[in-house]
């Protein structure tokens, strides 16, 4: 084995024993090393150059998306930082590299509000017409949750894992455990939500007070996001929405409705728990499409026709 495999096994081990990385991220850290160092003509560190890692950059591009990319160097940058902070190599070659490129932003994907309008008829229309118990039950808490998706722009993950403690029905609160552990409020703002959430939490306390969630699914445990989305998909096929709705789209939907509505978009960044402004940023690039789509279509301009205009 070469000097350079020799050190990325150690390398992954120190990221496994002493950073305790979980298995996902060392995955994706030996694809990306092993892919690095079957690349490159180096067996030693030491020939390993700036020209080197500008060779290796250069074939990425050819084949990856720029957020792919960015991932890739980032795991060979942090494989060549931990040789600098060992003493194995004396000068890091990426300290003479310059690497910039823009990753195209991806623009959120949102459920048009007549759309979701439809979704929830779908399920409140399964509900007032369930043939047995479970049926109407099950109808129950779909509503609930798609409800409370739609009205706090939560993720799927932190919808799931919302211990019943979380939500306070009587104030209309929901606190939300977001990434990092980082805890925000958010009020529901509609009567409608918490009135189908009060009626929720009476038929399933039996569930909530076993699981100790306050979403539970059939088997008594807390309602896994596969469940959510086989329950969207269920009712998307209902109402014949051809769109395929997924529940992160209703955390965009509720962000560009509100950006739309005039909102302050610190106060959005507050509700969506964003640490950085940067991200909740991305709606505006919706809101102004959104904005250009309706003034190309509905202002009145358009139907001018003056004479000579064009002459």
């Amino acid at each position: 084995m070469n000097e350079v495999n020799v050190q990325m096994k150690n390398y992954l081990e120190y990221c496994d024993r002493q950073k305790c990385l979980d298995e996902k991220t060392l995955k994706a850290y030996r694809i990306d090393l092993r892919q690095f160092s079957g690349q490159i003509p180096a067996t030693g560190l030491s020939e390993i150059t700036p020209a080197t890692l500008e060779y290796f950059i250069g074939t990425l591009h050819e084949s990856y998306r720029p957020r792919t990319v960015k991932r890739k160097i980032a795991s060979v940058r942090a494989f060549f930082h931990y040789l600098e902070y060992k003493d194995i190599i004396s000068q890091n070659p990426f300290n003479k590299v310059q690497i910039r490129f823009r990753e195209p932003a991806v623009l959120p994907r949102t459920i048009p509000l007549r759309t979701v309008e439809m979704l929830l008829s779908a399920i409140y229309r399964q509900h007032r017409h369930a043939k047995t118990v479970r049926q109407k039950r099950n109808a129950l808490r779909d509503a609930a949750v798609t409800e409370l998706l739609f009205a706090t722009g939560m993720r799927i993950s932190e919808l799931c894992s919302l211990k019943r403690e979380d939500i306070n029905l009587q104030e209309g609160t929901v606190l939300i455990y977001g990434k990092g552990d980082k805890e925000r409020r958010i009020q529901i703002g509609s009567q409608d939500v918490i009135h189908i959430l009060k009626e929720y939490q009476r038929d399933f306390g039996g569930e909530i007070q076993a699981c100790g969630h306050f979403f539970a699914g059939r088997t008594g445990r807390a309602l896994s996001d596969q469940a959510v989305r086989r329950m969207i998909n269920k009712y998307t096929a209902l109402a014949s929405i051809e769109l395929h709705i997924t529940p992160h789209m209703f955390r965009h939907t509720f962000a560009t409705s509100l950006l739309e509505a005039d909102v302050d978009i610190r106060f959005i960044q507050e509700m969506l728990g964003h640490s950085s402004i940067t991200i909740t940023q991305l709606y505006t690039h919706v809101a102004i499409a959104k904005q250009r789509d309706i003034l190309a279509s509905k202002h009145p301009r358009k139907n001018f026709r003056l004479a000579d205009s064009r002459s």
